[in-house]
């Protein structure tokens, strides 16, 4: 299985990479992608695309079951998840695909492009703080109903069409507080990577 993990990562942080490693080991996957996107429904990252692309390749450097996947860069417009899954799926026809988003972006899943389609062209897998029950409009409960699965297993079977909701103790680390440390000119080691909070540094990001 191939899961894919999207976001701005502006920039990349200790909290994006343990939540991506706990991830591919609880799913059982044998890679996982972080695609860092171009949003079309929130203010512009700020970093330039190329800046958060150096930071993931540092970030990722050492860990050869994290990969960098640049497509949703490379390709113009903003970055819609259908456009990136239809693109992988005819790279990999057989195998399961597995998009992993956050709760808070899974409520707002009707309004996203295509939204239904996504899971005929892979499996969702929504992580969660454990014990989190927000409510669902009754389009989306009615739809995560019929597709909803208990555990990872079930991903493996078959290429597409299940939503997994996965508990996932994340740390306590944004992106939005780090570049707010950095403005004040305050320090964010320990909070991202050393080879990333370097470059950071080298290239006076956030200030």
């Amino acid at each position: 299985m191939i899961g894919l993990l999207g976001g701005t990562f502006d920039p990349v942080h200790l909290g994006h990479l343990r939540a991506a490693e706990e991830l591919r080991e609880s799913l059982g996957l044998h890679e996982l992608r972080l695609l860092p996107c171009r949003p079309g429904h929130r203010h512009p990252p700020h970093a330039s695309e190329e800046q958060r692309l150096a930071m993931l390749r540092l970030a990722l450097a050492d860990n050869p079951a994290l990969r960098l996947d640049e497509r949703d860069l490379r390709r113009a417009g903003p970055t819609y998840s259908v456009d990136t899954l239809a693109e992988l799926r005819t790279e990999y026809p057989g195998r399961p695909l597995v998009l992993i988003m956050g709760l808070d972006a899974f409520t707002g899943l009707p309004t996203w492009k295509d939204w239904r389609r996504l899971t005929t062209l892979g499996h969702l897998v929504v992580a969660h703080r454990p014990g989190a029950h927000p409510p669902l409009s009754a389009e989306l409960a009615e739809w995560l109903a019929e597709r909803r699965v208990g555990d990872a297993k079930a991903l493996a079977g078959e290429p597409a069409g299940r939503v997994l909701l996965a508990p996932l103790t994340a740390l306590d680390i944004s992106a939005t507080d780090i570049r707010r440390r950095l403005a004040e000119g305050r320090s964010v080691r320990y909070l991202v990577p050393e080879p990333v909070r370097n470059y950071v540094e080298r290239h006076h990001l956030y200030r």
